[in-house]
């Protein structure tokens, strides 16, 4: 059975993959390939995080990176204390 992610479990894969490259960043094409998702998708969540000062967007040389904020590590932190607690009571989120 195919198990499909709401959107925050997108967000948080985002955020992973972002945190993962530390402050040097991650490039569109290499946050598509880690975070499983087609192009527009892409472009609707990144959006969105770097709206709510998630993610910071640099561009470079005409290529975005993306960026990790502080606020960001702490909703992931924030979101994988709940994700574990839930799971601790049998609940899927």
């Amino acid at each position: 059975m195919t198990r499909y992610r709401n959107s925050t479990q997108i967000i948080c894969d985002v955020l992973v993959a972002t945190k993962e490259c530390g402050q040097e960043g991650i490039k569109t094409t290499a946050l598509l390939s880690k975070s499983n998702l087609s192009h527009g998708r892409m472009q609707t969540f990144l959006s969105t995080l770097t709206g709510s000062g998630l993610v910071n967007q640099i561009k470079f040389d005409g290529k975005n990176t993306f960026v990790i904020t502080p606020k960001g590590q702490l909703f992931l932190e924030e979101y994988q204390r709940f994700s574990d607690m839930a799971e601790s009571y049998g609940l899927e989120i």
